[in-house]
């Protein structure tokens, strides 16, 4: 029986789709490490955060205890506070004045951020929380409000199940090295510059 097009199509898919597999079945087996990770989120993108977010709500699901720590940002009113406040087993701190342009000073900017590192610090030093967001520090280590070295050395003594995810633009190489996984997002088009306001259960 003479193959069609469509047949001849069909099996080189399977083929190539067995192959696929056969090399994700072996990475998959040669993973055999168990540890808690570190994460960076970083780029000048939209997502950094709603991603970080995202992973709040699979944590929540598997019963684990969160702890979210939000530096510079400093409003109460978002959707995702709202909605995980609610759940039991996540606390949540806004540990900002606002973003640098806003607050306008660089004194009481170092001061809310150290007062704010006080806080996720005793998370890190915690085995009870298994997943610590830390969102926006990025901006706390290239701006130096905070000592490089103390932070660094947080994250790498950090419980040894512990997940730890870190948000925000223009990540130190320090913090990349440290981070198990690196992602960076990209900035191809934002409706805001085209003149969109923020819209809500989108930007906030």
């Amino acid at each position: 029986m003479t193959m069609t097009t469509q047949d001849k199509q069909n099996q080189y898919h399977t083929t190539k789709m067995l192959r696929k597999k056969e090399q994700i079945d072996k990475t998959i087996a040669q993973a055999k490490h168990n540890k808690g990770l570190i994460l960076l989120i970083t780029g000048n993108g939209k997502g950094k955060s709603t991603s970080a977010f995202g992973m709040i709500a699979r944590s929540l699901g598997h019963a684990m205890k969160v702890g979210v720590c939000q530096f510079i940002k400093n409003r109460s009113d978002t959707g995702e506070e709202a909605f995980f406040k609610t759940q039991k087993n996540c606390e949540w701190h806004v540990l900002g004045d606002g973003f640098t342009w806003d607050t306008q000073d660089k004194n009481q900017d170092i001061k809310t951020a150290q007062k704010g590192w006080q806080i996720a610090e005793k998370m890190l030093t915690d085995d009870s929380y298994d997943l610590v967001i830390l969102d926006e520090l990025t901006y706390l280590l290239s701006y130096q409000y905070l000592d490089k070295k103390t932070v660094l050395n947080n994250l790498k003594n950090k419980p040894k199940k512990q997940h730890i995810i870190i948000t925000g633009r223009s990540a130190i190489a320090e913090l990349k090295d440290i981070s198990d996984t690196v992602s960076e997002i990209k900035d191809l088009k934002h409706a805001y510059k085209a003149g969109i306001q923020a819209q809500k259960g989108i930007d906030f």
